[in-house]
């Protein structure tokens, strides 16, 4: 227990816990007064943590079937000092499971920076909302399962939000729905716009994502030396010639445009780029080589951008170069310097992936694994996007969704490390047709979220 609001919870749980019979002892850490005025009677065994030498922490650890860690909250900055620090080194070493209140203590609620000792939860329930530095690594290794619990506080208005989670309940609302008398032309055309020679892998991955995500109709424009492999391994696709009046005759017959997988950095892959990012058209998708030639200045993604919706989707490397500059600790600071740099949607690959748009609130990925850090997932992705785009779905929207669909793919194709981007490409379909699943087996009406990591 701490001497701040979140011993206060911890104290209120122990109190609760001991009315329904559970034997309770609060260890205090800090000033925090004694007899304990928020236990309002309820007979809590109380100990001064100064009172306790190391046997005496670990016999109290040992009696213990759980630990409530309620030492430091979201108000906690820098690192923990002296005497919480050997009260969170102590936890650490316990072998006995342990739950923290709304964020392990010593790590930073708002950018899940540790900059000191941390507690390892292998529960943590977080009152309201989640926090969003416990959505971040490093932080989010140590949180365990993450439920979070209504408890009564005013209505959170969206405006207010740090950032929002992509859960199956957001992307239900916001997945795009088909009338009943549609068509091909009506549901989303794509164009894909890469694979150099020797590439066509990336381009017929994008292209079956594209498909597999619900486009109607996908165009691809690649090498001529890969037309014979990408129509063999997708007759359903479009072959497109890399000559300017066919480019344009596809782009002009287009409700997306892709470019990036498989591109090249060559003077052709920069043509190509500098044809299809012209100021007005269809909204744009930048992936993979399309983003270095931007780094590069081949074209201008801030011009680009005020004519047309634009997505970037830039690993940390592509970011980097985008920026000039070296990632900075907090991620969702270098997202927001990018995002205003440009003035468009950007997807931010990493652990949590993250899009960002202007004026719209950050969006964060509760799907991803690192089952998904395997070559040619982010060609899949980009697919998945623009097929998204093609659908009239906002930039920063299909970010998300794309985030949503393949993470949640790639968690139901259950390969684990063995996954390939062609294996969440065959359960795309599933995922859209499935009944959004159960977030949570907990039998309790005040549970909101509850991302489990063993699932």
């Amino acid at each position: 227990i701490g001497s701040g609001n979140n011993g206060g919870d911890a104290l209120v749980a122990l109190r609760t816990l001991t009315s329904w019979g559970v034997e309770a002892t609060a260890i205090l850490v800090g000033d925090c007064p004694e007899p304990e005025p928020l236990l309002h009677g309820w007979p809590v065994r109380t100990v001064a943590a100064a009172a306790l030498d190391g046997p005496g922490w670990a016999a109290a650890f040992s009696s213990a079937d759980v630990v409530l860690d309620g030492l430091l909250g979201t108000g906690a900055r820098g690192e923990p000092r002296a005497a919480y620090a050997q009260a969170i080194e102590r936890l650490s070493a316990a072998p006995t499971p342990v739950v923290a209140l709304d964020v392990p203590s010593g790590i930073d609620a708002t950018t899940g920076a540790l900059p000191g000792t941390a507690v390892r939860a292998d529960v943590t329930v977080a009152f309201g909302a989640p926090k969003l530095g416990a959505l971040l690594h490093p932080a989010r290794a140590r949180v365990g399962r993450h439920v979070v619990v209504e408890i009564g506080f005013p209505p959170l208005e969206p405006e207010d939000a740090a950032a929002v989670v992509v859960t199956p309940g957001w992307a239900r609302d916001r997945l795009p729905r088909r009338d009943t008398d549609t068509h091909k032309n009506r549901v989303g055309r794509v164009l894909l716009v890469g694979g150099s020679m020797g590439m066509a892998g990336a381009v017929v991955l994008a292209a079956r994502s594209a498909f597999r995500a619900g486009a109607g109709l996908v165009r691809v424009c690649t090498a001529e030396a890969n037309r014979e492999i990408v129509q063999q391994a997708l007759p359903e696709a479009i072959h497109v010639d890399r000559d300017v009046d066919a480019l344009d005759a596809a782009m002009a017959q287009s409700d997306a445009v892709a470019i990036g997988p498989g591109l090249g950095t060559d003077e052709g892959a920069q043509q190509l780029l500098k044809r299809v990012a012209r100021e007005g058209g269809p909204p744009l998708l930048l992936d993979a080589d399309a983003l270095n030639l931007a780094a590069e200045g081949v074209i201008e993604v801030e011009r680009v951008a005020v004519s047309r919706p634009v997505l970037l989707t830039p690993h940390p490397g592509e970011m980097r170069r985008l920026l000039g500059s070296e990632e900075d600790a907090d991620r969702v600071a270098t997202l927001r310097r990018a995002v205003e740099r440009f003035g468009c949607a950007v997807l931010y690959k990493g652990a949590p992936s993250l899009v960002a748009a202007p004026a719209q609130p950050l969006l964060v990925d509760t799907q991803s694994s690192s089952d998904l850090a395997v070559a040619g997932m982010g060609d899949t992705l980009s697919g998945v996007c623009a097929a998204l785009l093609a659908a009239r779905v906002d930039a920063c929207t299909a970010g998300g969704l794309g985030l949503y669909l393949s993470g949640r793919s790639a968690r139901r194709a259950g390969f684990g490390a063995g996954l390939t981007p062609s294996d969440v490409v065959e359960e795309l379909p599933h995922v859209l047709t499935e009944t959004v699943p159960a977030y949570t087996e907990l039998d309790l009406p005040l549970v909101t979220f509850d991302a489990d990591p063993a699932r």
